[in-house]
């Protein structure tokens, strides 16, 4: 499970939830770390941490985790951009663009995950977690010391209140997992116990582990759900301190943070202010940037290959004040593709979604416009084991999918199935003959240089949607190629509001989205692909997936007690997916890139997921004593 409750939209620059250019960190992690644990065992005891399968791989006397500077010096600045714009500093709800950083700098959550593992978390409000052999329930119980940031205790009461506030208003996918809660209640001085509706979903209790919890003394129901401004009350280890509405918030470490003596803190959230700024387009951001305006551009957020490539050659840069770094990630790529909406009714016929699958020209595209410098994407988990590419499926497989081998794509059990390859001429003739010849089987003929269906004569026609020049300029040279089969596809740029707003509604024909992922994929997958999120408006399943097999699928990694079942549930939702064709796969950089000032320093070591800002201090920074461990 990785962001479990976000999805990058548009190339990763609007997110839904909230995001800090990708890399900034969730949460505090733990307080003594945990001693190993046995997924699946019967537990004598509660213990500190849990893994999804297996053990999780901090013991209990290790001080600090593997990927930080536990010396790390407090102190400092570290001035971040985002793209886009904000109306709201409430991430949990649907309504408004909350401003980038709440829920990772300000919000605490029962637990937190390591990111150097599949998905472990271990205590952070909560000082253990017990949960018995087949995961039909999980009770914390909260740490005495835990504080919000005026002062008040945070109490049992705080956390039912949360998980009934966000079960009821909190944003969809929030009131999907916690809806799986049949019973919650207060278990002794300063327990929680949550007791789940049914069984079959072994990650309910590291959901719960992860939600977030708010002050019932701060909080009305009755005025949740409206975007506000007003500065949130949180047990997190930074305040908001400044609100420049749209255009940027001020954070402050809290010198009396709550968890800032627990020995796993130690190396982490050492910037005494975090400064957001938004930027309405990328030139002007990449400018900032050279301006030392401010001092990190990562990842997919701001650095396109072509910015990679090109746009750092300048004076800072080659007097060695801004570094440009490349981190090796150890997760699945995330999956970056052109939606179809299989709701409107031109897109409802896979035939026509693998038409326009086999007129993208990957090979020449990355040629012309991104100087070679990507890899294409062959599966929702590509570059790990998760990846059904180039992998036969197993007996666990075959026998899962067996029932609904009609919806599997030639060569998907084979692992022989990939996305159409060209000679990166542009010319691209072969993929425009089966285009032409899906088409007709689906009731089109091109005539006069017009595609269009043959009853009634309408011209085959879309809108497909973009927020920034970079997306653009790649849906302008995809529309010039549907062009040649006499397709008219309309490209229209929007601002991110907007774009929002049309993606949670599902006002589109096809939209650029990227779905993350990680190695131990969950509840998510329900959200996006389950046929119960295809008319839940606010859910991330834009592709409107509807499919028997692969709810089935979801079923079986959610029920899976092993790694080795688990993988193989995995692996079989990624052929049907793959076969549906409901988006075009894209493409992901081979690593994380990130460009930054040389006043940050970082760790020797990066994570699975590559660098995180949360682990970074500033260089200049003397070592302020306040928020040190004492």
């Amino acid at each position: 499970m990785h962001a479990k409750d976000s999805v990058i939209l548009a190339f990763g620059i609007v997110r839904r939830g909230v995001r800090l250019a990708k890399l900034a960190g969730r949460h505090c992690i733990l307080a003594t770390v945990a001693a190993a644990f046995l997924a699946g065992a019967a537990r004598a005891a509660p213990e500190a941490g849990i893994a999804m399968h297996g053990r999780p791989k901090y013991a209990a006397a290790l001080p600090h985790l593997n990927y930080v500077n536990p010396d790390a010096p407090k102190g400092g600045e570290l001035r971040l951009a985002v793209l886009g714009s904000f109306d709201s500093l409430n991430p949990f709800i649907i309504k408004g663009e909350p401003a980038a950083g709440m829920r990772e700098y300000v919000y605490d959550t029962l637990m937190a995950r390591s990111y150097d593992e599949p998905f472990s978390l271990y205590g952070s409000i909560a000082e253990s977690v017990d949960t018995p052999e087949d995961r039909s329930s999980v009770t914390f119980q909260i740490r005495p010391e835990a504080r919000f940031a005026d002062g008040a205790p945070v109490t049992p009461e705080d956390v039912l209140f949360s998980w009934s506030l966000l079960k009821g208003k909190g944003r969809p996918n929030h009131r999907t997992y916690y809806a799986k809660v049949a019973a919650a209640e207060k278990s002794g001085e300063r327990g929680v116990k949550f007791t789940f509706a049914g069984g079959g979903d072994r990650e309910m209790p590291l959901i719960m582990g992860l939600m977030p919890v708010l002050p019932r003394h701060a909080i009305t129901p009755e005025s949740f759900e409206k975007t506000s401004f007003d500065k949130p009350l949180a047990s997190g280890p930074y305040t908001v301190a400044e609100v420049s509405p749209g255009a940027g918030v001020v954070l402050k470490r809290n010198p009396a943070y709550w968890g800032r003596n627990l020995p796993i803190m130690r190396g982490q959230f050492n910037f005494d202010t975090i400064r957001i700024d938004y930027y309405r387009d990328s030139t002007a951001m990449m400018e900032a940037f050279r301006k030392g305006l401010f001092d990190v551009m990562g990842d997919s957020d701001s650095i396109d290959a072509v910015k990679w490539a090109d746009a750092f050659d300048f004076p800072a840069l080659r007097q060695g004040l801004v570094k440009k770094m490349e981190f090796s990630v150890g997760v699945p790529a995330p999956m970056a593709a052109l939606a179809f909406n299989t709701r409107r009714p031109i897109f409802a016929d896979g035939r026509v979604r693998a038409a326009l699958t086999r007129m993208f020209d990957f090979e020449w595209l990355n040629k012309q416009l991104f100087r070679g410098l990507y890899a294409r994407t062959e599966s929702f988990f590509d570059r790990s084991e998760l990846s059904s590419h180039g992998v036969p499926a197993d007996a666990r497989e075959r026998e899962l999918l067996a029932p609904y081998a009609n919806q599997l794509a030639p060569g998907a059990l084979e692992g022989t199935f990939n996305q159409p390859i060209t000679d990166g001429t542009g010319t691209n003739r072969d993929g425009r003959k089966e285009a032409i010849a899906f088409l007709s089987e689906a009731g089109y003929e091109l005539k006069d240089g017009v595609m269009a269906a043959k009853t009634t004569g309408q011209p085959f026609a879309f809108e497909m949607l973009c927020v920034t020049r970079e997306q653009q300029r790649l849906l302008l040279a995809f529309a010039s190629a549907l062009r040649q089969i006499g397709i008219a596809a309309q490209v229209r740029m929007i601002d991110p509001a907007q774009f929002q707003r049309r993606s949670t509604s599902f006002d589109f024909d096809m939209m650029p989205v990227v779905w993350g992922s990680s190695l131990s994929p969950g509840n998510e997958q329900s959200f996006r692909w389950s046929a119960a999120s295809a008319d839940e408006e606010g859910s991330f399943n834009y592709a409107g997936v509807k499919s028997a097999g692969v709810d089935a699928t979801i079923a079986a990694m959610l029920n899976a007690g092993t790694r080795e079942g688990f993988v193989s549930a995995v692996r079989a939702l990624d052929r049907l997916l793959l076969s549906g064709r409901y988006g075009i796969p894209l493409y992901h950089a081979p690593k994380q890139w990130i460009a930054a000032w040389s006043h940050l320093r970082q760790p020797p070591g990066s994570t699975l997921y590559g660098a995180r800002l949360e682990t970074w201090w500033d260089g200049d920074a003397k070592g302020s004593a306040v928020g040190r461990p004492d």
